[in-house]
């Protein structure tokens, strides 16, 4: 039985993809986008989360930790992170939850369980569960056995993937997902490798070749004012969309700030890059050009 990396299992979604979904997030991302809302599932390892907020400053975990990362400062502590080894002793000590470890490794069994949970619900609401990141296609293994073990206890599943991968690993993880969500962020490529640290030529190659072996595609495009927003780019994509014949679903994604703070609990605040969402008439005005080209087109996951 395979294991992986996770970071999150979120039960009770409703934005990753129909009905209500238990979505498991997986750790790694080949890609680095600047707006990210989930920094803590580009690293494949594990990595410390730190709240100050949450800190009652009683230093236990200064004392805990065995290679003198942690300090004390005067609102709360101080991690040097190069010299942190991430071997989780200050976490087990700290009762307030102001440390927390991002990353645990889990098998498919303990998946299919926590799935499992919530089976009334997908069957009231047509969900089920998904596969979200970071990348899962980075663990391709792990993520087609889970894939399988949806499929025979019939419970309808989901892959949320940037594309980002080999043909062969797409192919045969997708083929096992009753829906794909397919992460468009652009057309132009060197926006595309300004954005998000990489190419978008196999992205697209890769969308290409899905869409004449796999039905359901829901194309997902994450908005952000003044980056993809623009007229040219929503033509681009929809020039690029339209031949594709099986894919008619999209949905737009109103970018938000939530990332910030993560960014800044991993030590990492200098890496997000604060942009605007757009307003609600630019998103109406989206929605309805990609309605104009014949695609049934959603405002949010």
């Amino acid at each position: 039985m395979a294991k992986g990396m996770i970071f999150d299992i979120k039960r009770f979604a409703i934005h990753d993809g129909p009905g209500i979904r238990t979505t498991v997030f997986l750790k790694g991302c080949p890609l680095h986008c600047l707006w990210c809302h989930n920094p803590e599932g580009i690293e494949t390892g594990f990595e410390l989360i730190a709240r100050p907020s949450r800190c009652a400053r009683c230093y236990s975990c200064v004392s805990a930790c065995p290679l003198g990362a942690i300090s004390k400062n005067s609102g709360s502590v101080e991690i040097d992170r190069s010299r942190c080894d991430l071997c989780g002793k200050c976490v087990k000590v700290c009762m307030y939850e102001a440390l927390e470890m991002a990353g645990r490794k889990i098998n498919v069994q303990d998946v299919i369980e926590e799935v499992e949970k919530d089976r009334i619900f997908y069957e009231q609401s047509a969900g089920g569960a998904t596969l979200s990141g970071g990348e899962p296609l980075g663990q391709p293994k792990f993520c087609q056995e889970i894939l399988t073990a949806l499929e025979e206890r019939k419970i309808p599943s989901a892959l949320d993937t940037s594309g980002l991968a080999p043909w062969d690993i797409l192919a045969k993880t997708a083929s096992k997902a009753d829906v794909v969500l397919y992460d468009l962020k652009m057309i132009d490529a060197k926006k595309h490798k300004k954005y998000t640290g990489v190419s978008n030529g196999l992205i697209l190659d890769n969308l290409k070749k899905l869409s004449g072996v796999h039905k359901n595609i829901v194309i997902r495009i994450p908005l952000a004012a003044g980056v993809n927003d623009d007229e040219e780019n929503i033509r681009l994509t929809i020039d690029f969309l339209k031949p594709l014949k099986t894919v008619k679903n999209v949905s737009l994604l109103k970018y938000h700030k939530g990332g910030s703070e993560k960014y800044k609990n991993l030590g990492k605040a200098s890496c997000f890059k604060i942009y605007e969402a757009p307003s609600e008439r630019r998103m109406e005005e989206i929605r309805r050009s990609f309605t104009k080209a014949g695609f049934t087109v959603k405002i949010g996951g």
